[in-house]
């Protein structure tokens, strides 16, 4: 998601900045900025979408001698990406950039506000700014000293970078939860929020500690934690790119299967309130005069449109159809401006779908995307868009992208169910109760993985894989199978559970590979009877489920029973897993399957 990079030293400042920014952009962004103070001046640049507008704004901008300096890529989480919401944010002698979460942000604006502190953005960012200059200038404390007691008073996840004028030799630095590091090449000092901006220009790293901060002088770095001032050693620099970007795992898709329970928190962040779901992005009166909804998507996105399906019309009591894009577009289908046309596209730029929504808007329908990537064809072209926040999936196998469009469907069907008053307020707190406990249902853990790495020899031979499940187990049974048909080229199937009956069964047999999901929260018992149906005719079983199932041949247990949704994260991951560790056995490109692309812009 968010990156940051910092420099002090002679060099030309803008380019190492932007040059570290630019590494910085397969997390994802929508505006970047950096400040850099040179001779006791200050400047500051931003701008809003790709990195090239910032280069454009910079032109005529080179720096000149010492300096110390800040840059940040932003994805807008608190308020919309513009350029007063982008970082660095400004004081009135200081900048800030900042990773993370500022948990008690709102509390602190408001001490600020009655002091009479003007705020220009909506983020919880700007807050570190103005808590920094009160204590340096009101409280008359050395910038360190007001830096310091700044970090005392945040509460919550962040990685901060800070420059003032009142040091203008100087870069603060604190690190808590969020990544950041510290680079060295002999008096000159890098800071960034992984490897990649700073590798062919420091020499050694310091992986900074949760609790530690310190201020960087030409030549010097002071590091503190809560014991006082300490030593520390560095190590040296990595210096393959590809491989600092993956930070330890062995592919992109591993790394973003880890990472979903981070983003799972930026997708609900400012959306999932105490006792109500709310989306800045979506007025109320886009329900008006609405019956049905109509879904569009393609391949993954259509399986998160299925699982939404049974949501919209359980949660939110309103009609729900889905069409695959590309049969869509050529069925004559009946419209009517009572529906409203909701489209998904991790990339926005997918050509079936982009093309569905032209047809729905030509014949007067109201549009909502739900999308990863804002300013993309598909977000423009629709009246509303909800931003998925994953951050960019290098993965072609999507994985993060897929998580994070359930829950924002999830999220929506509530909001839906609000507005129409079709959920009591018990139903509802029980769902947002659930919905709080899905980044950790999203954790790996090496128990996991392990289990899953050491099963996956039992499966690279066979005729063939279903995956099976009952209701929005479904369309996570689809979607399991897609992910290893996409990484292992081995063929796989996803059906309703209750369907193999009706012809499926026929195959049955000890090389048929059945990975059955079996939630302890919905049609437990009926699911049940359909696996012992396959059972009885030698199909080999791998059970995932909280509850141990005797004629598993293999059994996967999961931790959460309380709710659907929430076994549904946790089973998700551990196909995701499955699929990865087959591939892996098969010595297959993980990253790069065969014959595929990551955003098809064809029809």
């Amino acid at each position: 998601m968010c990156g940051i990079v910092g420099y002090l030293g002679k060099n030309e400042k803008k380019e190492i900045l932007l040059d570290g920014l630019q590494e910085l952009e397969y997390r994802g962004y929508d505006s970047a900025g950096i400040a850099v103070i040179e001779g006791k001046q200050l400047y500051n640049f931003k701008a809003v979408g790709k990195l090239e507008n910032l280069k454009d704004k910079t032109k005529s901008y080179f720096s000149e001698g010492f300096g110390v300096s800040i840059g940040h890529t932003r994805w807008a989480t608190h308020g919309k990406p513009t350029e007063l919401n982008a970082h660095p944010h400004l004081g009135a002698y200081s900048y800030v950039v900042h990773n993370g979460i500022i948990e008690n942000y709102q509390e602190l604006k408001k001490e600020l506000q009655s002091e009479g502190v003007n705020f220009l953005s909506q983020t919880d960012t700007e807050t570190i700014v103005h808590i920094f200059e009160k204590y340096n200038r009101r409280e008359n404390k050395t910038p360190f000293e007001a830096f310091k007691k700044t970090i005392e008073r945040l509460k919550g996840a962040f990685a901060t970078l800070l420059i003032t004028e009142s040091a203008p030799d100087a870069i603060f630095f604190a690190k808590n939860g969020s990544p950041m590091l510290i680079g060295f090449d002999g008096a000159d000092v890098y800071f960034a929020s992984s490897d990649t901006p700073i590798i062919g220009k420091a020499k050694e790293v310091y992986y900074l500690e949760d609790g530690e901060y310190g201020y960087a002088k030409t030549g010097e770095v002071k590091l503190f934690n809560k014991d006082g001032e300490r030593t520390f050693s560095t190590k040296p620099l990595n210096t393959d790119k590809t491989s600092a970007q993956k930070e330890g795992y062995r592919f992109f898709m591993e790394k973003e299967i880890y990472e979903q329970s981070k983003v799972m928190s930026d997708t609900m962040m400012g959306r999932v309130k105490d006792s109500s779901i709310t989306f800045d992005e979506v007025d109320a009166s886009l329900l008006d005069g609405i019956k049905e909804i109509k879904i569009c998507a393609c391949g993954t996105s259509y399986h998160s449109a299925l699982t939404a399906s049974y949501l919209f019309e359980r949660l939110a009591k309103i009609r729900c159809s889905v069409e695959i894009a590309s049969e869509f577009r050529y069925k004559e289908p009946l419209l009517s401006d009572d529906m409203l046309f909701v489209t998904i596209s991790q990339s926005g730029e997918t050509a079936d779908t982009l093309e569905a929504l032209k047809m729905a808007k030509r014949a007067g329908l109201k549009s909502l995307s739900v999308c990863n990537v804002d300013n993309s064809s598909i977000v423009r072209e629709s009246d509303t868009a909800i931003l998925t926040r994953a951050g960019i999936e290098k993965g072609v196998a999507s994985t993060k992208a897929f998580a994070t469009q359930t829950m924002v469907l999830w999220m929506l069907s509530l909001y839906f169910a609000q507005i129409k008053d079709t959920i009591d307020q018990k139903k509802l707190q029980d769902e947002i109760d659930a919905m709080r406990h899905v980044p950790k249902a999203l954790l790996v853990t090496d128990t996991l993985h392990n289990k899953l790495h050491r099963l996956s020899k039992r499966y690279l031979h066979g005729h063939g894989f279903f995956f099976i499940g009952r209701d929005i187990f479904y369309p996570l049974a689809l979607e399991g199978a897609l992910k290893l048909k996409e990484i292992s080229y081995l063929h796989a199937e996803g059906y309703p559970a209750g369907e193999m009956k009706h012809g499926p069964i026929a195959l049955a047999d000890s090389e048929l590979f059945t990975i059955a999901l079996m939630p302890k929260t919905l049609h437990y018992d009926k699911i049940k009877s359909n696996v012992e149906e396959l059972s009885a005719r030698d199909a080999t079983i791998c059970a995932i489920s909280p509850e141990p199932f005797e004629l598993a041949d293999d059994f996967i247990q999961t931790e959460y029973a309380t709710h659907p949704m929430l076994e549904f994260f946790e089973m998700m991951v551990a196909t995701q897993l499955l699929a990865l560790e087959i591939s892996v056995r098969l010595s297959n490109d993980v990253d790069m399957p065969r014959n595929l692309a990551k955003s098809v812009t064809v029809e």
